[in-house]
């Protein structure tokens, strides 16, 4: 399913399949991820949680629901992959600053 998805979002989820510096371009110099109970923050925190993530599973995320509430974008995205349970679906929510990630949250 193609989905129709703000530009920002769109390029994280394609740099998501390459590697931490492509993730880091996404985001605001002072952005914050929070993921699997950690929160990261800054570029250099971004990055090095991309690399531990990318280090520790293989996976694929194909987004399949898109909605906003405000100021926050919210993309449903199914995950397949090693890790834990093999297949999970996943809430990101977005927060955008000057056309890029300021924020993101993902959610069971």
């Amino acid at each position: 399913m193609s989905l129709n998805l703000p530009e920002p979002i769109a390029a994280y989820f394609a740099a998501d399949k390459l590697d931490s510096e492509a993730i880091g371009r996404c985001f605001t110099g002072d952005a914050v991820v929070k993921d699997e109970g950690r929160t990261h923050t800054g570029l250099a925190a971004i990055k090095q949680w991309k690399a531990e993530i990318s280090a520790k599973y293989t996976y694929t995320c194909e987004p399949f629901r898109f909605e906003r509430t405000g100021d926050t974008s919210i993309v449903s995205c199914h995950l397949e992959g090693n890790f834990p349970g093999g297949k999970a679906d996943l809430r990101f929510f977005f927060r955008l600053e000057r056309g890029k990630i300021a924020s993101l949250e993902i959610i069971p």
